[in-house]
């Protein structure tokens, strides 16, 4: 068990107000959480300090080789006052997945959750209660070494800070219009596409301004290879309800592994949905999409949760779904994810912690 200590700060800022439009990762906290690594010593120092900038010397590998890893789940205040994070085992468990991918030290799973729940606990009246609303929780791992040269680093810093937030995309749970990118790649096999790190991110940036150019809200990947496979969006998984079958492309290396997309393959079996993890091709989604028979389509992950997607664009394919409205399986998850993350619905999974 970590010696967490705190300081609180001595100048607190000002809470936004009730009806204050969140807008997503622009205002935060008044604490953060950080610890220090160093080889041969180990993971050392936690602390809860007031939010300020870091002291980092010019050198410092992560500004030269980009070993740096992150993690995002959210915190949610339940109508009876209590404060619940929404299965932050998974999100550890990746982070650890990262780390060992990319040659950063481990933390341990225990050690990772009570530094959440520490800064989450002394921060907890931030947490927005407006619908639609939540406390973003980004965790992330930098390398400090100051040294040029291609190595992992000797030291690091963990830390966590806290946002306030309302909806990922300005569209909210309406749908959004996804470009389907066929000249750029972001990740292959073998790769760090698995991995939740900034570089994946970076690689997609291109790929996005253009696709915001032209009205579009993300890019959706094809894997890079054979340019042919659907793989995911810049910030989310992607399904696809197809003849009735719920489908969404296998965990092959270059995907992320996300928390809130293995939620919704468990909501959707224990439905009785048909579900297939596999290879899909841009191909059968387009043939689907001729025929009459794709049904729906709709993003997962933590910013958005659920995201409905009411346009897909491929080459000069312009793809309708869903008249551009939400869909019935779109709705029920996303009805019943925030349900269980907002203690409104029974959590018969145990997917929620309180802090």
């Amino acid at each position: 068990m970590l010696n967490i200590r705190i300081e609180k700060t001595k100048d607190p800022k000002v809470l936004p107000g009730k009806d204050n439009p969140l807008k997503f990762g622009t205002i935060f906290t008044d604490h953060m959480f950080i610890m220090n690594y160093e080889t041969g010593k180990g993971w050392y120092d936690p602390r809860v300090i007031p939010y300020q900038p870091l002291n980092l010397e010019p050198s410092a590998m992560v500004f030269h080789y980009g070993q740096e890893m992150f993690e995002g789940l959210k915190a949610y205040k339940t109508d009876d006052g209590r404060t619940l994070l929404f299965r932050p085992d998974k999100n550890i468990e990746r982070a650890n997945r990262t780390n060992r991918r990319i040659c950063i030290p481990e933390i341990p799973e225990e050690d990772f959750l009570q530094a959440i729940k520490t800064v989450v606990k002394v921060d907890e009246a931030w947490i927005p209660t407006k619908e639609g609303t939540s406390l973003y929780i980004r965790p992330f791992i930098i390398a400090t070494d100051p040294y040029l040269g291609v190595r992992p680093s000797d030291r690091y810093l963990f830390i966590i800070i806290l946002s306030p937030v309302g909806a990922y995309y300005p569209e909210g749970l309406n749908p959004v219009k996804i470009w389907i990118e066929d000249e750029y790649v972001r990740a292959v096999k073998g790769g760090i596409g698995e991995a939740k790190t900034g570089a994946n991110y970076v690689a997609s940036m291109k790929s996005q301004v253009k696709a915001h150019d032209e009205g579009y809200s993300q890019v959706l990947w094809l894997d890079g290879v054979h340019r042919k496979y659907i793989e995911e969006v810049g910030a989310m998984n992607i399904f696809f309800k197809i003849n009735g079958t719920v489908l969404t492309p296998e965990l092959n290396g270059s995907i992320l592994p996300g928390v809130t997309r293995d939620s919704v393959l468990a909501l959707c079996r224990e439905w009785g949905l048909p579900t297939e993890e596999r290879k899909i091709s841009i191909d059968e989604i387009k043939a689907a999409h001729e025929n009459g028979t794709l049904e729906e389509v709709w993003g997962t992950g933590t910013a958005a949760v659920i995201s409905p997607v009411g346009q897909l664009r491929w080459e000069n394919h312009i793809m309708q779904v869903q008249d551009g409205g939400i869909g019935p399986i779109s709705q029920k998850l996303y009805d019943t994810i925030t349900g269980i993350q907002l203690g409104r619905l029974e959590d018969i999974h145990n997917w929620t912690v309180e802090v």
